[in-house]
């Protein structure tokens, strides 16, 4: 049996091993169907805290306290984690009794480690109004600390400050720390990220305020802005060091043990600055953060300031770990021809008539070489069509969960850049850069000899933002800072709404730069900006990115001169060559990788099902051999799984390279057997979805594979699902009966076995999933559908006559008001499923439900409080009535009423 299905779980197994047999954790077990999971297990803190001395009576107190803190809804999420990180790390003060002093109760032993209670239990399941289960959960004496969902994470420079501060402040009383940056936002960020844990940064005002507050001996956490001078995006270090000099105190000492962490070290502490600062602090102990590798240039310098790397972690490591995507490189190139050299020539000369010869040469130089003049035009014309493809072919930006940057090289060419793509009719798309439009910017513009740059870009942004506003143009000119501001927050949160960013520098570095999933590049780059620009593409962002992309249309890293592809050189040649590389990667060699490996993983996932492999063989291998043993469906359904994503995964890297098999290296027989076997895959995906009963459940990437289908596969078995309009098949059943059955792919309706088991599968989950709303009556409807799937293997009763009481059976599982007999006043779901789960007993259920309508509260299921007054209200109403067993019959009660969408 394969066991690519299982890749998950045998990763969970790995961890499951890690923690008992490498780490010493006590396995609590699976805790999927165990009820009353809880983020304080309060039996095992109890017994901890018994073994560690404490009375029943401190323990009572600390269980009620620390209850009432990490469960109280009144208070916000960041609130209640804040106080529940104090008790656990300051432990609970508490009385036990009046007059008493207080004893702070702890609850981990932090001075002893090992002394602490490490569990772990997996599948745990915790109710609410959307019930989670987590893969693992860590405890440390019954608290849930941890959460592993084998996912992935990420770390920011911001965090590693934080818990450097902490540490410090934890172990030297004595300790100060000064955070330094150049930039604004930077200096907002990391105050944001500190107040965040409710640490209180300073945020200094001058260099004279730094000065003093460090002469202080408080405040003992500050950060400094490397400060801005005659309006410039970066700190000025000459002028912020002048100004230091000049406000310097005859007295000045630093106080306390100063550490300085440097944001963007490479850039914020020059020689010069840094060898000012150590004369102001010539005690403190200097740490330099960076998110870039550092140039060849400022590595000795970085070194002379800092000394060794503390700790580097590169690119393809972060790729490794899944903490960014890896990075698909493609240099597309755009043929320029010049019809007449000479009659460049002769309009020039025509133009100049009357002009010096030096005023000829001037007029050259500034607009550079006149074929570039002339082919301007035409080459971001080609550009606008070949990026006008890729927004209908290319996966991401065709279903709207992706999004693209165009650098451009001028403000002047993104504007034109902007009018181009408007008249191909992309209208989801802006302009985003340090322009901002005055009318003083067009004073003297107006030559007669028609639109000059300055007046283009003016008109273009002009008109951009009176559109988007949709008023008057005056009017909209004042509000450049508020459409980039809602324009770049579209592109991030709702790119279908806002596909393209025109930049030339804006967005392209940064902390807040924002993600996107193409960027194509026409314009001249390289080391510093470059990296930071082609990184924009490599952050994750669901499940459908795979990586990020970089279309080069100016060639930077030489790809289309040379064979071989090394884009460490060239483009990056300021670099070390170990700091950068596997950077980009080229496209359709990836590619073809790519799609090796899905096929081949997704071949050896079938390679177990039995001969002849058939419809119904992969049926009984994904779905189960024995529809009557509801619990085959799910013990098949990582199988499933497996298949569903293995077949997006091989449509994807299909459909990245399908307009270009050959160039990927692939022959024409190799390239139409492929396209079959994509077909196939694709099919039997839809067929086994349709047989287990999954298909209305997998829906995310349905807008974009149909598109990728349509395309490229030609798949005329699967188009037809679409018939299904988002109704289920037993959906479908009660509809439409019999004729339901032909809207089944032909593999499935040309055998009658296949298409009882489609069937009875479909049946059988809705049961599963419907069960917990009223479970009497639902197995009820599990019975009647074994007693039919006995008689049609037995061969005791006609297909036509099965099909017939199946399609009966379906109605009675969907539409239970309709096919059952309930009495008149039973006409909500909720009223049914009381009156079938206590006896049929029509008074008591319709004086339960008014008590339980009149009772709950809103998100009722997730509040402790309020669930347990629905309980009492229960209770209450149970207790009027001759009921056996009040306390089992509550608990099941309430059970059932958490499952009804009327409450």
């Amino acid at each position: 049996m394969s066991d690519i299905g299982q890749k998950e779980r045998q990763t969970q197994n790995r961890l499951i091993a890690l923690f008992q047999n490498e780490l010493g954790y006590s396995y609590l077990g699976n805790w999927e169907e165990r009820e009353d999971n809880s983020n304080i297990e309060v039996e095992i803190l109890t017994d901890w805290l018994s073994n560690k001395g404490y009375s029943k009576i401190l323990i009572g107190k600390v269980l009620y306290a620390f209850n009432k803190v990490a469960n109280d809804q009144s208070k916000s999420l960041y609130e209640v984690n804040k106080e529940v990180y104090s008790m656990l790390r300051y432990g609970v003060p508490v009385q036990s009794e009046i007059g008493h002093n207080k004893e702070t109760v702890w609850l981990i032993d932090w001075k002893n480690p090992l002394a602490n209670d490490f569990a772990f239990a997996e599948e745990v399941t915790i109710k609410g109004i959307h019930n989670k289960r987590p893969d693992i959960v860590l405890y440390v004496n019954g608290i849930a600390l941890g959460v592993l969902e084998l996912k992935r994470s990420t770390v920011s420079k911001s965090l590693i400050m934080v818990w450097l501060t902490k540490w410090i402040r934890e172990y030297n009383p004595n300790g100060r720390v000064l955070v330094i940056t150049d930039r604004d936002e930077l200096d907002r960020q990391i105050e944001k990220v500190y107040n965040g844990v409710s640490e209180n940064i300073y945020r200094t005002k001058s260099g004279k305020d730094l000065l003093h507050r460090l002469n202080d001996n408080s405040p003992w956490l500050i950060c400094s802005l490397v400060h801005k001078f005659r309006g410039k995006e970066e700190g000025d270090v000459d002028e912020y060091l002048q100004e230091l000099k000049n406000n310097i105190p005859t007295d000045f000492k630093a106080k306390g043990d100063l550490y300085v962490f440097v944001d963007e070290c490479h850039r914020t502490q020059s020689d010069k600055l840094n060898k000012a600062m150590k004369g102001f602090l010539p005690n403190a102990i200097f740490i330099g953060f960076t998110g870039t590798p550092l140039l060849k240039s400022d590595k000795q310098t970085s070194m002379d300031v800092f000394g060794k790397y503390i700790h580097t972690y590169k690119f393809d490591e972060a790729v490794s770990d899944k903490v960014v995507l890896d990075l698909r490189y493609e240099a597309r190139d755009i043929e320029q021809k010049i019809s007449s050299l000479e009659k460049i020539d002769e309009w020039f000369d025509l133009k100049t008539r009357g002009l010096t010869e030096y005023a000829k040469t001037e007029l050259k130089q500034k607009w550079g070489t006149l074929k570039k003049v002339f082919s301007s035009k035409s080459r971001l014309e080609k550009i606008v069509i070949d990026m006008m493809l890729d927004m209908e072919k290319k996966e991401r930006l065709q279903n709207g969960r992706g999004n693209a940057l165009l650098i451009s090289d001028s403000i002047y060419n993104a504007c034109r850049y902007y009018e181009l793509f408007k008249q191909a009719g992309l209208n989801n798309c802006a302009i985003i850069t340090s322009f901002v439009p005055t009318h003083a910017d067009i004073k003297g513009e107006e030559s007669g000899e028609g639109y000059t740059e300055k007046l283009q870009r003016f008109e273009i942004y002009q008109k951009m933002l009176a559109d988007y506003f949709n008023e008057n143009p005056t009017q909209a000119l004042k509000k450049v800072e508020t459409f980039e501001h809602e324009v770049k927050e579209k592109f991030v949160e709702e790119p279908a709404q806002m596909k393209l960013l025109i930049v030339v520098n804006k967005l392209l570095t940064g902390f807040d730069a924002p993600p996107a999933t193409y960027l194509y590049i026409d314009k001249k780059m390289s080391d510093h900006g470059l990296f930071q620009a082609v990184c924009r593409v490599n952050r994750l962002d669901g499940d459908d990115k795979d990586y990020g992309y970089i279309i080069d249309y100016m060639d930077l890293f030489d790809s289309l001169k040379g064979a071989f592809k090394d884009y460490t050189s060239n483009a990056f040649d300021a670099y070390e060559k170990s700091d950068v590389e596997g950077l980009l990667k080229d496209r359709l060699k990836k590619g073809k990788e790519r799609l090796d490996e899905a096929m081949e993983a997704i071949k050896a996932l079938c390679e177990a099902v039995d001969p002849p492999k058939d419809i119904l063989a992969h049926i009984h291998y994904f779905c189960g051999m024995n529809t009557e043993n509801p619990d085959e469906l799910k013990e098949t359904e990582p199988k499933r799984v497996a298949l569903y994503k293995l077949t997006i995964s091989l449509i994807r890297a299909y459909a990245n390279i399908a307009d270009e098999m050959n160039d990927a290296g692939y022959t024409d027989k190799e390239t139409e057997q492929i396209k079959i076997d994509v077909k196939h895959y694709e099919i039997l995906r839809k067929e086994i979805q349709l047989a287990s009963g999954d298909y209305v459940d997998l829906k995310q990437f349905e807008p974009a594979m149909r598109h990728l289908i349509d395309s490229y596969i030609g798949a005329e078995e699967s188009r037809m699902l679409a018939n299904f309009d988002n109704l289920s098949l037993v959906e479908l059943l009660v509809e439409k009966g019999e004729e339901a059955t032909k809207v089944l792919p032909k593999n499935i309706q040309a055998d009658k076995k296949a298409m009882a088991e489609t069937i009875e599968h479909n049946l059988r989950k809705v049961i599963i999933e419907e069960r917990p709303t009223n479970p009497i009556y639902y197995e009820k409807m599990s019975l009647l559908l074994d007693e039919l799937i006995k008689l049609r293997k037995a061969a005791t009763l006609e297909y036509e006559k099965y099909l017939k009481k199946i399609i009966e059976l379906s109605a009675k599982i969907k539409q239970p008001n309709v096919t059952a007999e309930y009495p008149t006043s039973m006409n909500t779901n909720a009223k049914r499923a009381l009156y079938d789960n206590l006896g049929k007993n029509e008074e008591l259920a319709k004086e339960l439900d008014h008590k339980i309508l009149t009772t709950k509260k809103d998100d009722w299921r997730g509040n402790k409080i309020k669930t347990r007054e629905v309980q009492y209200a229960i209770k209450e109403v149970l207790e009027t009535h001759p009921v056996d067993d009040v306390k089992a019959r509550v608990y099941n009660i309430l059970n059932l009423v958490k499952n009804q969408k009327d409450y």
